[in-house]
Parts: C-alpha cells; sequence; structure tokens
C-alpha cells in the first residue's frame, strides 16, 4: 500500500458521498496492483469489458490527495474510482482480521503475505520474517497502528457529527400548501407557504406563504424536495391566464397534482392547530363520495348550480376526476358522476341568475346539453323564442379609405382606369344577414340570444343549413370575403364584409346578379353612397394600399378644384427637369423653395420644397428606378417586408394606409428592438443571459413568429453563439423543432460550436459533419437536432442536404458567403428551411455587395437582383456619395439587423489602448522597397492602360502583396522573381535585415518580462514560420496556430493555463472563433485591409471575460503601403459605420487617386543624411 493513509471518510471528501454511494453499485474489481505512488485495477462496469481504473496519490508537504482516472465516459473521479480505492480499503481490512487468527494459522505465510501487500511501491520485495525476528518494527503493525489512530479520530467526529445532526433534524425547512377559497374570484387556490417540520416530517410550524416558483424551478432550493419540485412544475404548467398568476387545479393534470399534494401529507385545508396535536393536520385520502347538482339560492335571491357530496364536503374541486375535499374531516377523495365532464365546470361557473333569468338558461340548455340539470323555473313567464326560416338580406355600400384593401382594387389599380376614376379613394362592400322575424342577425356572427331595451332576451334557433344555401348562391355571383381588419374605415365594420375582384365587376354585379338575388327572395338595400366617389383630399396626400399579392401601391394626389389629381406624373416631369431630387442633393434645395408642377391640363400647381423632400427620401429609389413609366402612371410598390417604409411614411403625416395593419406594427416593433415581447430563457440553457442577450433571444424569436429573418450582428465577443442556442433550445422547448436546425459554419469554428453547443445546451442532440467520417453519418441527419457543417463541404454534401427539410439555417460568420457566385454560397440558397439566420460580428467589411448577398440569402428580393442593387445602391453610394441613399438602405436594412456594440452593451469591458509602432525601413530592405515598387508600378499602369483598372485586379493585388512582404521581411519576397536578388547586397537578401522583425524581438522580452501575455497576427504564415525561427534562437517560448494546424486545441489551452507567453496565429486561421482572454496584448505584425478583421482578431482577447486593460500594437513600415493601408481602412471603417448605424458622417467617399497614391515613393528619413 502506499505510504499515504486514507480511509472510508478521507474517500469521500475526495470524490464526494454521492459518489462514493454509487460505487456499490458496479461490479467487481480485480487485478489490484500498486505502481509507485499510484493504484490500479479493472473495474467491472455496464459495459463488457471491465474499465481500466487509476488512482495517483499526492502530499506535496500538505494534506494527501487522489486524483483519479478511468476509461469510462465520465473520465475521471468516477464510480469506478470510488470502487477501486474501497476494494483496497476492505482488502486491507481482512488483512487486519487475518493478523488476529489463532496459532494454528501459517504465521510465516500470513505475515509474508501482508508485508508483500502493504510495503511502500518501489521499495525492494521483504525478506521473508521469521518467527524469531525481532529487528525493527513490522510496516504492517505501523499500517495498522495509522489506521487505528485515524479510525479512532474519525469515530470520534463522526460522532459528534451525528449528535450536531440529531440536534439539527429535529426542525428542519420544507414547504407546506394550503387549499384556500377565494371569495374573490369565487373559486379554489392553492397557496404555498415555507413552513418547519419536525424529524418525523410533521409540520410543526408554518410561516408566511411563498411564491418564487419561478426561480425554484430555474433553481431548486434547500427546503424545495425532488418530490414538491414535480409539483411545482405541475402547478406552474397548469396555469391559464385567467388565473392571474395563481395556481388553481383543474383538468386531468390538475387531478394528478392534487393526488401528489395529498401523498406529501403537507396539504391542508386550513393551518388551525387541534387540542393535543403539535401541528396542522394534512388532508388524507378518502373514499368516494356520490355527488348531485343542486341550485343553491343566495342571500339576494339568486340562484347558481353546486356540485354536492354525500355526506357534504367544504369544496369540491373542477378535477377530471372531480374530487371532493372536507375541511371539517380533513378528507379528500373523488366524486363519481354521469354528467359530461367537458361542459361541467362551464355549467359550474355560471354567474347567479334571478328567477326570471331562468326560463332563458333552460332554454339554452335544453338547445346545447339536455343531460344538465335545468334551473327551477316557478312561475316565471316564457321567453320569447324565434323559430322561423330567415330572410337573407345583401346590403351594398361604398366606405371611403385611405386604400383599397387586400384582393379587392379600386378604379386607381383597375386595368386602365376612367381619368375621372383615377382619383377615387373608395372601396365597394356588401354584408350578408339574416332577418329572423324582424330581428336581423350579421351572417358571420354565432349569436343565438339577443338582448331587448328592458332587460328582456330573444332566444333565436337559427337555421345554420338554411343560411349555408343562402350564402353559397352570394358566393356564386363572385363575391369574395374581405376581412374588415385589413380596412382602415373611419367608422366600424362588421367583422367579415363581401367584396369583387376587381371594381369594374360592380356595375354588372348591380346590373345582373342583383335581380337574380332578388328573384330567389334576397333582400338587397344599397345605401344612397353606393357609387365609386372621388375622395376629397387636403393638399398632398397619399395612401398605401395592400395589393393581394402582400405587396403595398403606393399612390399620391393633390386636389386641384373638384378633381384629385395623380401627383406621380407631375414629379416624373419635376424629377426629369431637376436631377438634384434623385441625384442626392436634396439639402442642396432649400426647404422653402417654390417647387412648380404643372398638370396635364396645363395648370401650373406651386409648393414648398419641404412638403415633398420627405417622400422623396423614402421613395427615391422607387422614383429612379421607374424612370420614364412613372409619367405613364406606373405604380409605387414596396413589399410587406419592407414595411419600414410605409412606417416612415406615416411620418410625414400625410399619408393613410389601408391594408393589415398588422404589417405596419411589425415594422414598429422591429424598428424598436428592445422593445420586444419577452421570451422566457429555455430551463435547459446552462447559461445565465445578459439582459443584451435576453433581447437578442427576443428579436430571434420575434422574427421567427413573423416569419422573417434576420443578421444578428453584435460585436465580435459579445455572444452570438450562446443567443443563438437559446434559440434554438426555445424552439425546442416549445415543440416547434421538428426538423434539425442546421448551422453552417467555418472549418476553424467547428470545434468551439461543438464545445458550446455541449456547455450551454447539452440537451440538444448535435451532430458533427466534418471530416473523411462524415458521410458514415449522413443517416443520422434526421436523428438529431443541431446539425453543424462548413463551408468547405456544404457544396460537395449538398445533395445530401437538400434531401432534408430543416427549421432554422444559420450562417455564422456570415461574411464568408459574400461572394454570391461562390460554390457555397449556391449550395445555401438550394437548401429548404422555415426560418433563416445570419451571424457576424462585419456585415460589411469591403462594400455594398457583401450586404446584398447576406440579404439575398436571408429574404430573396428585398434588396433587388445583384445588378439592380449595384445600379441603385452600390454606385450612388460607394462614388457619388449620395447620404440621401445611404440613409434610406440604413432604414431599410435595420428592422433586420440588430447590431449592438461592447461600448455600449458590455461596459465592464477593461478599456482597450491602440499603439502605432511605426518603423524607418533601412538599408538593403529599403532599396529593395524601392525595386519593387518602381517595377510593380511601371508593370501596374501597364495593365491598367492595356485593359483598364477592373481587368486588372489579379495584377494590381499581386503588386501591392509585394511591397507588403517587403515591409514584412525581405526573405518573403521570392527570389525566382528576380526582384530580391538584383537589390539584395552583402551577400544576397539573406543578409538583409527585417525592421521589423528587429523591433518585435526588442519588444517582446520586455513584455513577457512584465508578465504580458501577448497575441501576435499576421496575415502571412510564411512570416510567422520566420518568426517562429527567431523565437527558437531567442529561447521565447510560444505556440502556433495556422490553417495547417489540425490540433486547434491544444495550443489554445496551452496559452489559456498560461504554459506559455505567447500565441502566434494567422489573421485567417485565428481571426474568429476563439477565446483567448489570457491574453492582455495583441501585436498586428502587419496591417490587412480590411479593418473589420484586424479588430475581430483584436477581439480575441478583448471580449467578455476579459478582466484587464488590452494594449493593441500596430508595427507599420514608416511612408510605405502599410501607411496607405492604415488610411484606407479609416475610410472602409467610415462606409461600414454609415450603413449599419445611420452615421452620415462617416459615409466614405473614393477617388481614383488611390492606387497613385499607394504606389508613391517613400519619403526620405528624418535625420538621414
Amino acid at each position: 500500500m502506499s505510504s499515504v493513509f486514507f480511509d472510508r471518510e478521507r474517500i469521500a471528501e475526495w470524490l464526494g458521498e454521492s459518489t462514493v454511494a454509487k460505487a456499490r453499485s458496479v461490479g467487481a474489481v480485480s487485478n489490484v496492483k500498486w505502481q509507485g505512488d499510484t493504484l490500479s485495477g479493472d473495474v467491472q462496469g455496464s459495459q463488457p469489458q471491465p474499465y481500466l481504473t487509476r488512482v495517483r496519490f499526492r502530499t506535496d508537504g500538505g494534506s494527501p490527495s487522489a486524483e483519479g482516472k478511468c476509461t469510462c465516459p465520465v473520465g475521471r473521479n468516477c464510480k469506478h474510482v470510488a470502487a477501486l480505492l474501497l476494494a483496497e480499503l476492505d482488502y486491507h481490512d481482512e488483512m487486519d482480521h487475518i493478523t488476529q487468527v489463532e496459532d494454528d494459522s501459517d504465521p510465516a505465510t500470513s505475515e509474508a503475505f501482508i508485508a508483500r501487500r502493504i510495503t511502500v511501491p518501489g521499495a525492494p520485495p521483504a525478506p521473508s520474517p521469521s518467527p524469531s525476528s525481532s529487528q525493527g518494527v513490522r510496516p504492517e503493525l505501523v499500517s495498522w497502528l495509522e489506521r487505528f489512530r485515524a479510525r479512532a479520530r474519525a469515530a470520534d467526529a463522526a460522532a459528534e457529527k451525528e449528535a450536531a445532526r440529531k440536534v439539527d433534524a429535529t426542525r428542519k425547512d420544507t414547504l407546506a400548501y394550503r387549499l384556500n377559497w377565494s371569495r374573490f374570484h369565487m373559486r379554489h387556490e392553492v397557496v404555498l407557504h415555507r413552513a418547519r417540520c419536525d424529524a418525523d416530517g410533521v409540520i410543526v410550524e408554518v410561516g408566511d406563504s411563498w411564491g418564487d416558483v419561478e426561480g425554484a424551478l430555474l433553481r431548486q432550493p434547500r427546503f424545495v424536495s425532488d418530490e414538491d419540485l414535480s409539483i411545482l412544475r405541475g402547478l406552474w404548467l397548469g396555469r391559464s391566464r385567467e388565473d392571474l398568476g395563481q395556481f388553481v387545479l383543474r383538468g386531468t393534470s390538475g387531478a394528478e397534482t392534487l393526488r401528489k399534494l395529498i401523498a406529501t401529507g403537507r396539504l391542508f385545508f386550513d393551518f388551525g392547530i387541534a387540542p393535543g396535536q403539535a401541528g396542522p393536520t394534512p388532508l388524507a385520502r378518502a373514499a368516494d363520495r356520490l355527488g348531485r347538482i343542486e341550485w343553491e339560492p343566495l342571500a339576494d335571491e339568486r340562484l347558481r348550480p353546486v356540485l354536492c357530496t354525500e355526506p357534504r364536503a367544504s369544496m369540491v374541486l373542477p378535477t377530471e376526476p372531480v374530487w371532493y375535499v372536507d375541511g371539517v374531516a380533513n378528507e379528500a377523495g373523488i366524486v363519481p358522476l354521469s354528467l359530461p365532464f367537458q361542459q361541467l365546470p362551464d355549467y359550474l361557473a355560471m354567474p347567479p341568475i334571478s328567477l326570471a333569468e331562468a326560463p332563458l338558461v333552460a332554454s339554452v340548455l335544453r338547445e346545447i346539453a339536455p343531460e344538465l340539470p335545468l334551473p327551477p323555473t316557478h312561475d316565471a313567464p316564457a321567453i320569447r323564442v324565434i323559430d322561423v326560416e330567415p330572410v337573407p338580406v345583401l346590403t351594398l355600400n361604398s366606405h371611403a379609405l385611405p386604400g383599397a384593401g387586400k384582393g379587392i382594387k379600386t378604379a386607381k389599380t383597375a386595368k386602365a382606369p376612367k381619368a375621372a376614376e383615377r382619383s377615387s379613394a373608395a372601396v365597394e362592400l356588401a354584408a350578408a344577414s339574416f332577418d329572423y322575424d324582424g330581428v336581423s342577425i350579421n351572417a358571420d356572427s354565432s349569436v343565438t340570444l339577443v338582448p331587448l331595451p328592458g332587460g328582456d332576451v330573444i332566444h333565436i334557433r337559427r337555421r345554420y343549413d338554411a343560411e349555408k344555401r343562402r350564402l353559397l348562391e352570394l358566393r356564386k355571383t363572385g363575391l369574395q370575403k374581405v376581412p374588415t381588419r385589413n380596412l382602415h374605415a373611419s367608422r366600424l365594420l362588421p367583422d367579415t364584409m363581401l367584396g369583387l375582384p376587381d371594381t369594374d365587376a360592380w356595375s354588372e354585379f348591380v346590373n345582373d346578379a342583383v335581380p337574380e338575388l332578388v328573384a330567389k327572395g334576397w333582400r338587397v338595400a344599397m345605401a344612397p353612397e353606393f357609387r365609386y366617389n372621388v375622395i376629397e383630399i387636403d393638399a398632398i396626400d397619399g395612401t398605401a394600399q395592400q395589393a393581394g399579392d402582400g405587396w403595398f401601391d403606393l399612390e399620391m394626389g393633390i386636389r386641384v378644384g373638384e378633381r384629385n389629381v395623380r401627383l406621380e406624373p407631375l414629379l416624373a416631369d419635376l424629377f426629369r427637369r431637376d436631377r438634384r431630387w434623385l441625384s442626392g442633393a436634396l439639402e442642396s434645395i432649400r426647404d422653402d423653395e417654390p417647387i412648380e408642377l404643372k398638370t396635364d391640363e396645363n395648370k401650373r400647381l406651386r409648393l414648398r420644397a419641404d412638403r415633398l423632400k420627405p417622400v422623396v427620401r423614402v421613395l427615391v429609389d422607387l422614383f429612379d428606378s421607374l424612370g420614364g413609366a412613372l409619367a405613364e402612371g406606373a405604380p409605387l410598390r414596396v413589399p410587406a417586408v419592407d414595411a419600414g417604409r410605409l412606417d416612415a411614411l406615416h411620418d410625414t403625416g400625410r399619408w393613410q394606409f389601408s391594408g393589415d395593419d398588422s404589417i405596419r406594427e411589425l415594422a414598429r416593433r422591429l424598428q424598436a428592438g428592445p422593445g420586444l415581447r419577452e421570451v422566457p430563457v429555455p430551463r435547459g440553457l446552462k447559461a445565465e443571459l445578459r439582459a443584451y442577450q435576453h433581447q437578442g433571444l427576443n428579436w430571434m424569436q420575434f422574427l421567427r413568429e413573423q416569419d422573417l429573418a434576420g443578421v444578428l450582428a453584435d460585436d465580435m465577443g459579445l455572444g452570438k453563439t450562446v443567443q443563438t442556442l437559446a434559440h434554438v433550445l426555445a424552439e425546442k422547448e416549445a415543440g416547434r423543432l421538428k426538423h434539425p436546425a442546421l448551422i453552417v459554419v467555418p472549418t476553424t469554428l467547428v470545434h468551439n460550436w461543438r464545445e458550446e453547443a455541449r456547455r450551454f445546451a447539452p440537451e440538444l442532440k448535435v451532430l458533427v459533419l466534418n471530416g473523411p467520417q462524415r458521410k458514415e453519418r449522413f443517416e443520422q441527419i434526421g436523428e438529431h437536432e443541431l446539425i453543424l457543417t462548413t463551408y468547405a463541404l456544404l457544396w460537395r454534401d449538398q445533395k445530401v442536404l437538400a434531401e432534408h427539410d430543416y427549421h432554422l439555417l444559420i450562417l455564422d460568420e456570415a461574411q464568408y458567403v459574400k461572394n454570391a457566385t461562390t460554390k457555397a454560397a449556391q449550395a445555401i440558397r438550394g437548401l429548404r428551411a422555415r426560418h433563416r439566420l445570419c451571424l457576424t460580428g462585419t456585415p460589411l467589411e469591403n462594400h455594398l455587395g457583401e450586404l446584398w448577398s447576406q440579404f439575398d440569402f436571408l429574404l430573396p428580393g428585398f434588396l433587388g437582383s445583384q445588378k439592380d442593387f449595384t445600379r441603385r445602391w452600390r454606385n450612388p453610394i460607394e462614388k457619388n456619395g449620395d447620404d440621401v441613399r445611404r440613409a434610406l438602405l440604413a432604414r431599410r436594412i435595420r428592422p433586420f439587423m440588430l447590431r449592438r456594440r461592447k461600448d455600449e452593451v458590455a461596459k465592464e469591458l477593461p478599456p482597450k489602448t491602440t499603439i502605432v509602432c511605426p518603423v524607418d525601413l533601412e538599408g538593403a530592405q529599403r532599396d529593395l522597397y524601392e525595386t519593387v515598387r518602381t517595377a510593380m508600378q511601371q508593370k501596374v499602369r501597364a495593365a491598367v492602360s492595356a485593359q483598364g483598372l477592373a481587368r486588372s485586379h489579379i495584377i494590381v493585388l499581386d503588386a501591392l502583396l509585394k511591397l507588403r512582404q517587403v515591409c514584412c521581411d525581405p526573405r518573403l519576397v521570392r527570389t525566382a522573381s528576380g526582384i530580391a536578388d538584383g537589390a539584395a547586397t552583402g551577400g544576397g537578401e539573406r543578409a538583409m535585415r527585417s525592421a521589423k522583425l528587429d523591433l518585435l524581438l526588442s519588444m517582446l522580452p520586455e513584455l513577457i518580462e512584465e508578465g504580458r501575455r501577448v497575441l501576435l497576427f499576421s496575415q502571412f504564415t510564411g512570416m510567422l514560420a520566420l518568426i517562429a525561427e527567431a523565437l527558437d534562437e531567442a529561447a521565447i517560448p510560444y505556440v502556433m496556430l495556422t490553417g495547417d494546424t489540425t490540433d486547434r486545441v491544444s495550443p489554445v489551452e496551452r496559452f489559456q493555463q498560461g504554459e506559455v507567453p505567447l500565441f502566434l496565429i494567422s489573421l485567417k486561421a485565428g481571426g474568429v472563433g476563439l477565446n483567448l482572454t489570457a491574453a492582455d496584448t495583441v501585436i498586428h505584425y502587419d496591417p490587412w485591409w480590411n479593418p473589420a478583421a484586424e479588430n475581430q482578431a483584436t477581439d480575441r482577447a478583448h471580449r467578455l471575460g476579459q478582466d484587464k486593460p488590452v494594449f493593441v500594437y500596430k508595427l507599420i513600415a514608416a511612408g510605405s503601403i502599410e501607411e496607405k493601408i492604415v488610411a484606407l481602412q479609416e475610410h472602409k471603417a467610415g462606409l461600414a459605420d454609415s450603413i449599419l448605424t445611420e452615421d452620415a458622417a462617416g459615409a466614405a467617399k473614393f477617388s481614383d487617386d488611390d492606387l497613385d497614391a499607394l504606389f508613391a515613393p517613400m519619403p526620405d528619413i528624418e535625420g538621414a543624411r
């Protein structure tokens, strides 16, 4: 045995009482042996083969400790480890017994065997003792004395602990339940109390009421047992809206919960204590009692139906089956009934009725539920019952509206409308009703009881078959149902009315269909307003009318005398004459500038510019796209998904809307963002969401409810992954995840997603489709809830993935599909998914085309075709600096993009300081730079001159690449080109020094000596190799991660655990998906064109969880291409901010001189001789 002493108490201290308890359920322990300070053995588990289990002991000068490892799925400090330790302990207990056997045993054999078992491992074998040997103290005696002393102390401690436990066990906290009758709600309610019970579980003290059920379900308090937890879950899930936060037992679930409550022995009718009792008496299960319905008279001479039992009970609960509660006998049981339970709760919930009302109730009960007892009618007069054939009635009217409703066309939208009709904004509607002996009933109403003045009620026995035949006659005439919720009328309309699909059909309907209906017995009434009239509109007005395809047709008009003139043709003429309106120069037009318009009758109209400018700001792209067609009256059309425009038009104060008002409400709520309805955090999420993360969950759930898609564009490090997992879990727990959620990620993030899902959403069934063995898992797709694949493999596996339907299709780091022509982007568009979502911290990196690519995946057609988007948005904004379109584009995408910055929502983050470290290139490196620059500039100019800048893109990038490589290290430039060789001095490029590498090697020792943890990023993996070579020579430890790294986990763990102070990372391989908060220093060895990529890399350290200030060093070759890159980064950052945050001041404006600036010569070094 090891020199480390242990007993059962020490094992429990190492592994925990629950683990030790489980150890007794495992199989046999065999092959137990010591090797050094390690105990090993085979432990039989649930599998055919036993688990190999090892325990290593350590003392380190202090208290002994043990670390166990096992080949079982748990892996460490499991029940098999406990079983091995207990087996070893049991063995020595047995040996202690053997040493006490009588003299007839073989002492030499026993002593030799015991000595072998307790000798410290690693020591030479002990010689076989002889009976006469007396040299020294035997090891088995030493071991026995150690155990004897320890067990004596342990026994004393256990006795003290047991005595304290018995004292404390006399009283412990628990829950008590009481069935309370609420006089206010007129119902029973379950009320919960904190209580204390004695050692036998009897309630002896009841405290205040307690109601934090939701909190207990999320985190179980000590006083809530597992038995209570099941009850609390039943009470919580059994709530309904009308319970108003209280707990009411009803239906089958209520009966099951009541049964559990009684079984606890802690359910009470009241908390009164009978004489001679230590506490209140709980309710006990008793025999069934027969029940019957009685009409109970009340003090105000009204009646109500009650369910009574024999003998009488204190209350009867509306559960299924029905239960009674006898508060006097403290009993509860089932009430057998022959009545239909489905109608019984509603029947018993009837409000008290007077004797005058009893005949009406009896009449309805006879018709609907004749098996239920009728109220006593006494001598009350009989109510009036109408039981006749109804007369069908059709009422025709014209309703003044801002525009026609869905499925209806006014003359404005009808084909080739007449000039006099084009200004009409009325809609013809028909209403069907039935006349029952003078009582009019709407066709869509279910009313059978009609109150009359004076309090009397008429009971109408509807002839539903006759009504159905009459409505079929209407349908044959062409009339269709029109939900009035899509119509914004000035007066209340019935829930549903009738209309024709085309306005021109109304005259034919009146001439042909109406006489036929009258001949069939219809009564047709036409209101005086039943004509298509023009609506008077003051000044400029507009309407947005929802068409049958869900789009909104926009119209604007101006009242001229007795005519309402369409404004669009007049604006077309204005835009043709004055290009300022569509060229982004609205601010150059004074608000009070008079604008002249001319009608087709040559009437000239004049209005202030500020009357038109708000409308143009919202519709400028539509005006521009229609061009000359606008003059011909072509409609301005807005899709429902672009309803944000309608809300913006409403802000001008001159627009009215006809259509589904919920669409505009949807736009307002999307614009509001954080004001959305809060949804509960999924129970299975093993993380505490921050406030803004909970808002992100609300937002994603809202998009799902509205069948919309969006971009979660939070800054890097704000937890987009955990928000998305919460979203998927919410879908699962709501029962909507009937198909898997497919998440497409960069290859480098597969491990991170798998681990995050395992950590935060362990209930999700995750399937990873990565690596060469993924094809073996294709058949398991339908069996899992979360599927992970990569952009690199998606197009290869597209055929298999397309065979399945997905509930969610999520793109992580969605900027990976910014090029819509790639195979991955095309494969993604071919997948079937009910909801789509993009995740990215950089939705816009280089140009607006990337934004279009993401929205073309999310909301196809929302931003038009790629060609149309370039013409209407990208070119005007990027090339012409059109602030009007920039602001409009930002407004359009904002409802579908949730973007939070770290400085807004994660204010607890420590500061980030950016330091630019310029370094001068000198000597051979400087000469090489100028040589490469001159040669590349000539090459680029020749290519641009021959084929234009657009077609010279590859040549330009290659030239700029070589200049950047020279700035980093001359050795990166390939000598095969002859450039480096021609400029090298003193023995070629190997003799050249890299100024930037020298600066780095001078910085690192000082930073590391200060205790700084450093991340070093470079775009060039070859540069990282050169840096690694220099670090090896300087004996500076490091780890490295590039695209060729197969094991991404080990270097991250080594750095995070402090084994090395420096982490070399390629920008592409490690710029996203890593959490490296152990770092407090970031070095960008070379700048990259895209500032977002650099920020992502920096945010590997400056993210949630960072508790130290972060310093960012940018190494820049002074006067070189790198300084120009930094300047262009500011332009690109300005463009992204202006689109994503609507910051007009940050809008970028590029010129054609950028290329010349990039290839400008290096300035002279200050102070150079």
